[in-house]
């Protein structure tokens, strides 16, 4: 086998990588996680895909890698904005709710629109994290 074989062997599928990322975020491990978002900004179009996980430590771990990246790399989370509005689609309102969270986290001013936009969404839970959100953004709003 050639070297060039025996690296393709050894190259880990997106897939994979973001399996091993929910599972880090579930052993509480979110430096690491924060340390591979600074190496490689491409994986802030994961972060809808980890909301999707079914545990609910990887998604509440999402929420403290964006409470640390916001701080380190302000100018980066937007990149997240994009995987985000996916999930404001998603049928399940948790995830819809979740994404809201992080959004509110990112706080810029287009993933506020977006946030704005779910004091319209069917789940009451859904409009409730959305209007908490507006209402810590927008204190000088009497309705958000």
């Amino acid at each position: 086998m050639s070297k060039e074989q025996q690296q393709t062997d050894k190259t880990v599928s997106d897939e994979e990588l973001l399996a091993v990322m929910a599972d880090f975020l579930e052993m509480g491990h979110v430096e690491n996680i924060v340390a591979m978002y600074k190496q490689e900004p491409r994986y802030y179009q994961w972060t809808g895909k980890l909301l999707t996980d079914e545990r609910f430590v990887v998604r509440l771990g999402i929420s403290v890698l964006f409470e640390y990246l916001v701080e380190q790399r302000p100018a980066e989370v937007r990149l997240a904005i994009p995987s985000l509005r996916k999930q404001l689609e998603n049928p399940d309102s948790l995830i819809r709710g979740e994404a809201v969270n992080v959004l509110g986290i990112i706080g810029t001013p287009d993933a506020l629109a977006l946030v704005e936009k779910m004091v319209q969404d069917p789940d009451s839970q859904v409009v409730e994290v959305a209007r908490d959100i507006l209402k810590e953004a927008y204190p000088e709003r009497t309705d958000p």
